[in-house]
């Protein structure tokens, strides 16, 4: 069995927890999240905890019910606590703003990128060259940042672009003659 998967999930105060035959939801102060099941996966709760255990002995089997077991977690943190994703423009001229559901961005191009957010994601700009992008799904949050980082991503030679705020970009040297 996975090892991620023998450890129980805890289910926080205030996160409800409804589950069907092939889905389980969850609800809390930020929000309420689906995850579908597959018949490899069973999950039972035990008092304040889920246990997720593989329904057969193949190997495929076991490694969904760590997944799983992940997914879960990564839903309680979610609808509890949220989740947060930093982006950084780098470059002249370079800027974010943020307008209701709508992130502005000016990244050297003949016009403005707006890019808007999905349901569920908020999007803030503590200043011209920061963007946070704030929700409670976790896998929504990291796609909605590399779509972002998609429109400009850093070069390698001077570093330009959009990055994400704990992102190294190792500059390569010119070429000399």
């Amino acid at each position: 069995m996975s090892r991620i998967a023998k450890n129980p999930v805890a289910v926080p105060s205030g996160v409800e927890v409804t589950m069907a035959a092939s889905e389980i939801l969850v609800k809390g102060p930020l929000g309420t999240l689906k995850q579908a099941l597959t018949a490899d996966v069973s999950v039972t709760r035990e008092g304040d905890e889920l246990l997720c255990k593989a329904t057969s002995g193949s190997k495929h089997a076991h490694a969904m019910s760590g997944t799983i077991r992940a997914l879960l977690a990564n839903m309680m943190h979610g609808v509890t606590k949220g989740y947060e994703r930093k982006l950084t423009l780098v470059g002249v001229g370079y800027r974010a703003q943020a307008a209701g559901d709508t992130l502005s961005l000016s990244l050297g191009f003949s016009h403005p990128v707006a890019h808007k957010m999905p349901a569920g994601v908020k999007v803030e700009t503590p200043s011209q060259t920061e963007v946070v992008i704030k929700g409670a799904d976790k896998q929504q949050i990291g796609q909605v940042a590399a779509e972002i980082r998609a429109y400009r991503e850093p070069e390698p030679y001077k570093g330009k672009g959009v990055r994400y705020a704990d992102e190294v970009v190792i500059l390569k040297e010119t070429k000399k003659k």
